[in-house]
C-alpha cells in the first residue's frame, strides 16, 4: 500500500496569510489616499504589497470590498471599540473627555485628512457609494458606540437624556465644531495652534453637553 504525503494548503488565518492580508490592506490604504479610489487599481495594490493580483482577489474579492475593509481597518485602528467603553466607577465627565480628546487627535492628523479628501474626490467624480462606505464604517459605527455609552450612563443615573440617538449626534458635533471642515479646506494655519484649538473646542463641547444632560 502506497502512502501519499499530502501537504495541506495554508488556509485563511494562518500567519503567512495574515501577513499578506495586512500588507495588502496597508498598500491599499496608502494608494487610496494618494490616488483616490478611481486612480487605484488592483494591479497597483498587488505591486505595492509585493503579492500577486490573484492573492489580492483571493483575500478581498473585488476593489469595492477591499476599499470597505481598508476603511473598516483604518477606523477600528483609530477608534477601537473600547474608546467608548462605559465604566460605572469612572466619572462620566472623564469618560466623555476621553472620547472627545481621541476624536480631536484623530481630526488633527494630516493623514486622516488626506483619506477624507480622497473620498470626497471620488464623490465629486460621481462615485458617492464610496462615500457611503466611509459613512457606514465611520460615523454610523461611531454613533452606535456613542449611543451605547450614553444609554449605559442614563441607566446608571449619571445622565438624563430623552433621545439618546439625538444626543449622540449633538455630542460629536459639539466636540468637532467647524474645525474639521476648516482642516479639509486647508484653513487650519499653524499645526500646533490648530491642535490646541481642537483640544480646547473638545473640552468646551464636553462641558456644554454635560450642562445640558447632567441630572438636575
Amino acid at each position: 500500500m502506497n502512502t501519499i504525503a499530502q501537504t495541506k494548503p495554508q488556509g485563511p488565518g494562518r500567519p503567512k496569510d495574515m501577513e499578506k492580508r495586512a500588507a495588502i490592506l496597508e498598500a491599499a490604504k496608502s494608494l487610496f489616499v494618494r490616488n483616490a479610489f478611481a486612480g487605484t487599481s488592483m494591479d497597483a495594490v498587488a505591486a505595492e504589497a509585493g503579492v500577486s493580483k490573484l492573492t489580492v482577489y483571493s483575500h478581498f474579492g473585488d476593489k469595492d470590498n477591499l476599499f470597505r475593509e481598508v476603511i473598516r481597518a483604518h477606523i477600528q485602528d483609530l477608534l477601537p471599540e473600547d474608546t467608548y467603553q462605559y465604566d460605572p466607577a469612572t466619572e462620566i465627565s472623564e469618560l466623555l473627555m476621553n472620547v472627545a480628546m481621541t476624536h480631536a487627535h484623530i481630526d488633527c492628523d494630516p493623514k486622516n485628512v488626506g483619506t477624507f479628501r480622497a473620498i470626497l474626490s471620488d464623490c465629486r467624480q460621481g462615485n458617492p457609494r464610496y462615500g457611503k462606505l466611509l459613512w457606514e464604517e465611520g460615523p454610523t459605527r461611531t454613533h452606535k458606540l456613542m449611543e451605547r455609552l450614553l444609554e449605559q450612563a442614563v441607566d446608571d443615573g449619571k445622565l438624563e437624556i430623552e433621545n439618546v440617538a439625538q444626543a449622540s449626534v449633538q455630542f460629536l458635533a459639539l466636540i468637532k465644531g467647524d474645525l474639521v471642515l476648516r482642516r479639509m479646506f486647508g484653513c487650519d494655519g499653524c499645526q500646533d495652534a490648530f491642535a490646541n484649538e481642537m483640544e480646547a473646542n473638545a473640552r468646551a463641547g464636553v462641558s456644554t453637553f454635560l450642562r445640558a444632560y447632567l441630572p438636575r
